[in-house]
């Protein structure tokens, strides 16, 4: 490796972490700099991804839980089913390749873009305290997103923050919190797993560990204080999702020539 090749690491994990914090997808950035630019198989780099995104995790939840936008006893058993789902998400990514469920994460893609434009103001409401979601939609539901996060990672923030949003009725910014929560949880379940198979690149999954915890401590310092925070984490989500969708098609080969 060359030395730049650790600064676009660095900045590219950096981005990464605010836009995962912030919104979701992050990974399609950090995937793509540990698959193009540094070479790894698609397996070692979905292994690799995971310690950014748990030190990540960690940065943000210390800025959540210190600023009161996290509340255990609403979600709990968001998070316990979520991490009882990643474990036969991560049992499953240690034997087949990923690469395969491509084709369906694309039109899931659309299909989001679509939920997170009509009516939008439901993405920009604050938390509904009062509302509790019955517990036959919420445990499917967890475990399904807890099963496709530990599997792949990539794009179940945008999905998680569906959930959470539009079925359980928290804002963007508390269903962020939760988020990094059990993303953080079941991410380390996953790196021992991961370590035990001898899947991580340690020296590069490091470096990029340094710029997605800045990213996400950053991020999580503004979606805390902010009053817009909710606004722009709805931009953040559609901007997210429509490259997600471009990419995924190829349409940039399209718009470009």
């Amino acid at each position: 490796m060359e030395w730049y090749h650790y600064l676009i690491a660095l900045v590219g994990s950096a981005l990464a972490g605010g836009i995962n914090t912030l919104a979701g997808n992050g990974s399609a950035i950090t995937l793509t700099i540990l698959t193009e630019l540094i070479g790894l198989p698609g397996n070692m780099a979905n292994a690799t991804n995971r310690i950014g995104i748990f030190t990540q995790s960690a940065a943000g939840f210390y800025v959540f839980r210190k600023n009161g936008r996290l509340d255990f006893s609403r979600t709990w058993y968001y998070i316990l089913f979520m991490v009882i789902g990643s474990l036969a998400g991560i049992w499953v990514a240690i034997r087949i390749s990923n690469e395969q469920f491509i084709s369906v994460f694309r039109f899931l893609m659309v299909f989001m873009l679509f939920v997170i434009l009509i009516k939008p103001e439901r993405w920009l409401r604050a938390t509904d305290t009062s509302h509790q979601a019955p517990l036959w939609i919420v445990i499917p539901s967890a475990l399904a997103l807890g099963f496709y996060g530990g599997f792949i990672q990539m794009g179940m923030g945008i999905f998680f923050l569906a959930a959470m949003v539009l079925g359980a009725r928290y804002s963007l910014t508390d269903a962020n919190a939760v988020k990094i929560t059990v993303a953080g949880i079941y991410t380390f379940i996953a790196i021992l797993v991961f370590m035990s198979q001898g899947l991580i690149r340690w020296e590069i999954g490091l470096v990029m560990a340094v710029g997605q915890s800045a990213g996400g401590y950053f991020t999580a310092q503004y979606a805390t204080r902010s009053e817009k925070a909710n606004l722009v984490a709805h931009r953040v989500l559609v901007i997210m999702v429509i490259l997600a969708v471009i990419k995924l098609f190829n349409l940039h080969q399209w718009i470009l020539g």
